[in-house]
């Protein structure tokens, strides 16, 4: 199934974005994964390689993950927008509303536990389709929301691109996925949040 949705996105052409692109970026990692990682759109060198997270911000990602015993390979990463907006700008509201449709059915067949959201867009996109309200990502980094309806809590934090033009806000972002972390050894008995 995620297979299939991968392919539509590789083929897409609903938005202006198609025109622009190397490579779509589905997203990668564990179909039955417990945590799904949401960023907000693939940048340049993601572009080029059709991977999420490859990057400067993918290596903070990635050193943040290992840090706290998370292995890319057993989690599933992924963007709201799945083609890069020229110059890194981000996605209008146009391209994500037509895009999102994507991710929705990439959450229904993943059906994580817990789904961390990087930066304003992705956390914006995501928590009104919970029921819960946005605020700016500074106000409401490591916040738990859980829905009980939907079995799963999200937990917003700072892009790592943001991390990387503000080193200030890396603590928070280290100490946001400790509390992943943490949940997510809480959950490995077999429990959903």
């Amino acid at each position: 199934m995620l297979e299939e949705i991968e392919e539509e996105i590789r083929h897409c052409r609903k938005c202006p974005l198609w025109k622009g692109r190397t490579h779509a970026v589905p997203g990668e990692g564990n179909e039955s994964a417990q945590l799904m990682i949401v960023g907000e759109a693939p940048g340049k060198r993601e572009d080029e390689m059709g991977r999420p997270f490859v990057g400067k911000a993918g290596q903070l990602l990635r050193e943040v993950l290992e840090r706290n015993s998370l292995r890319r390979e057993e989690i599933y990463i992924t963007n709201v927008v799945k083609c890069r907006p020229p110059n890194n700008r981000n996605p209008s509201s146009d391209e994500i509303k037509k895009c999102i449709p994507y991710l929705h059915r990439q959450m229904d067949t993943i059906a994580p536990c817990i789904i961390v959201t990087l930066g304003n867009v992705a956390t914006s996109s995501l928590l009104p389709l919970f029921g819960f309200i946005p605020e700016k990502i500074s106000i409401i980094h490591g916040t738990i929301f859980e829905s009980a309806l939907h079995r799963v809590t999200i937990v917003p934090t700072f892009h790592p691109a943001a991390c990387i033009y503000n080193p200030a806000l890396k603590q928070d972002f280290i100490r946001d996925f400790e509390r992943v972390g943490a949940m997510l050894r809480s959950t490995r008995g077999g429990r959903k949040i």
